[in-house]
């Protein structure tokens, strides 16, 4: 009778430490399979696709101005004298490539399709500053880059405040202090080239 008791409370006793270790293990913060979660994200997306579109259309944005920025980089160092804006253009084009692929690949974990081309207005707005030379080329780029930034930060502000994905709301606040640096660089290079002739 007594070892039958004994053999209850040690089995009890299993039972509790058991439930114990299950439970502590729950609460460590392991970090989580990429795949796993982005399987669960889209479980909760394709119950309201309005969000998930939502959510997609920010990337597609990101993406179309990585593309126009990096073009458009790369057209300032070839095209200025100024060595101001051969460097800032280098500077865009290596920021906006590594956004670029942040992009791309959060937007295959998400299943989301990206622009592979520059959209028309990228085209436009290329097309508006290559038949530019000398120093309107340099005061047509200063002020692209002033007001092209800033849109790209109230975009990326609205994204990192209402993306309904967790990873692309992160992803979006991460880009907006390098967004910043870009529109101030660009606006003390539109100051410093307003009054030359």
């Amino acid at each position: 009778m007594k070892s039958n008791l004994f053999i209850k409370k040690l089995f009890g006793s299993a039972i509790l430490v058991l439930a114990i270790a299950t439970l502590s293990c729950k609460n460590e913060s392991k970090p989580a399979d990429a795949k796993e979660v982005a399987e669960e994200e889209n479980e909760r997306k394709f119950d309201d696709t309005k969000k998930k579109e939502d959510d997609a259309q920010y990337l597609v944005e990101a993406a179309a101005t990585d593309l126009k920025e990096i073009e458009i980089g790369k057209l300032a160092q070839q095209k200025s004298s100024d060595p101001d804006i051969k460097a800032f253009g280098k500077m865009l084009e290596e920021d906006h490539m590594k956004s670029s692929a942040e992009v791309k690949k959060l937007a295959q974990l998400k299943d989301i399709s990206l622009p592979a081309a520059l959209t028309e207005d990228g085209q436009k707005m290329y097309k508006e500053l290559d038949e530019k030379t000398g120093l309107d080329f340099d005061k047509k780029f200063a002020d692209m880059m002033v007001d092209g930034h800033q849109k790209a930060i109230d975009k990326m502000t609205k994204a990192a405040e209402e993306a309904s994905d967790e990873e692309i709301s992160a992803w979006a606040s991460s880009k907006i202090p390098t967004l910043a640096a870009h529109l101030e660089h660009a606006k003390s290079l539109k100051e410093k080239i307003k009054d030359k002739k």
